[in-house]
């Protein structure tokens, strides 16, 4: 199949898919005697994996690591495992930190309901932000 027909079946563009190839997450294709890009059923997979593993939270670096282990026989799912694993403890945290700064910024918003715009110094830009 044809880039085109690789796009229109797994959604991703063109140009991306190209990129990929640059990137090394997508072999070179074989070519057409007139320079067309030939792709086969095993591209599909590949971009369909890819973008799965993007979906995961994985980078493409990441995705590349996966790739290459593959490449050479081994099979990555531990790797893969241990990289979701680091993914879920860095979304905790940012949840932990969210939710830290949506208890400072309902603070802040109650505080600024009692103070008087009139207030506010020309050194100031703004008094309900200020530093601490």
């Amino acid at each position: 199949m044809l880039i085109g027909e690789l796009s229109s079946i797994t959604g991703i563009g063109r140009q991306t898919i190209r990129f990929y190839e640059r990137q090394g997450l997508l072999p070179e294709p074989v070519r057409t005697g007139g320079g067309y890009r030939r792709y086969d059923d095993q591209a599909i997979a590949r971009l369909r994996f890819i973008r799965a593993a993007q979906a995961a939270g994985l980078s493409l670096s990441e995705v590349l690591e996966a790739i290459e282990l593959r490449g050479t026989g081994q099979i990555p799912c531990a790797h893969v495992s241990g990289l979701l694993e680091q993914k879920l403890a860095d979304v905790r945290a940012r949840q932990v930190d969210l939710e830290a700064l949506a208890a400072d910024l309902e603070q802040t918003l109650l505080a600024s309901q009692n103070l008087d715009p009139a207030d506010c110094g020309d050194a100031e830009v703004c008094h309900i932000v200020t530093p601490s």
